[in-house]
């Protein structure tokens, strides 16, 4: 079966945020490329884009947070506007607090931890990259 793996664009920030998502999630990087690496004759990078992310991955379970900085020429991704969603599925009550209370630290909560009325410990919060996510625990499956 296909696996689905979120990509995050950031406006320069990338590294900073993926270095906070493993803070939390644990792991290594499995890869960092940086635009000074494709950088050629045919693909010249600005010094102030050279240290940029293009892509960065984190495993985390089976999935792979993937992330970059979109380069200037391509104009700024809109850090407010209502972005897709990031699901994480816990498996324990413990696991989910720990992730909602690390990835919302410095962030704005839409939604504490709570047992929801469709039978799970659901959370909703923004985090201080301004990515969304969602925590939920299947309590019916506990």
């Amino acid at each position: 079966m296909a696996l689905i793996n979120p990509h995050i664009n950031f406006n320069g920030n990338a590294e900073e945020a993926f270095t906070f998502y493993k803070s939390v999630f644990g792991g290594e990087f499995a890869k960092i490329i940086r635009f000074k690496d494709l950088s050629s004759p045919e693909f010249t990078v600005s010094e102030s884009e050279a240290n940029k992310i293009m892509h960065i991955a984190l495993p985390i379970g089976v999935n792979i947070l993937i992330g970059n900085d979109i380069p200037e020429f391509m104009g700024k991704v809109s850090e407010n506007e209502n972005r897709s969603k990031i699901s994480i599925i816990a498996q324990s009550r413990e696991e989910a607090d720990k992730i909602f209370v690390g990835l919302s630290a410095g962030g704005t909560i839409e939604m504490p931890m709570s047992d929801s009325p469709w039978g799970s410990y659901f959370g909703m919060f923004r985090d201080k990259y301004g990515i969304e996510w969602m925590v939920d625990f299947d309590t019916t499956k506990a």
